[in-house]
């Protein structure tokens, strides 16, 4: 069975803003984009950054240190010098509520 856990409201999110939190010590980045709300791994799988402080564009984000980017649908990289996914995570929403499963997506 797969547990949602709230993680903020949608109205905290800003278009193309990652936010960063933590559910069970496991650092996530929650970015709305594009008319959807996607959760990823928050740490690149290049260099141990934070991808919320990144920028987003395309359904991407982009590690703030070498450029990397990595898609928000599948967590595959989309350029070097990063050549392995990170996690994505599931995302419901119920009313203004941003709801995260640590249960991976791919």
């Amino acid at each position: 069975m797969t547990t949602f856990v709230r993680v903020c409201g949608l109205s905290e999110l800003e278009e193309d803003t990652p936010k960063r939190v933590e559910l069970d010590g496991t650092p996530v980045s929650v970015v709305k984009t594009e008319g959807e709300v996607f959760a990823i791994y928050d740490i690149c799988s290049h260099a141990n950054v934070s991808l919320s402080e990144g920028e987003v564009e395309d359904c991407q984000i982009e590690c703030w240190l070498h450029g990397s980017s990595f898609d928000l649908r599948t967590g595959k990289p989309s350029g070097l010098p990063a050549t392995r996914p990170v996690p994505v995570y599931p995302v419901k929403i119920e009313g203004d509520d941003v709801l995260v499963s640590l249960t991976q997506e791919s």
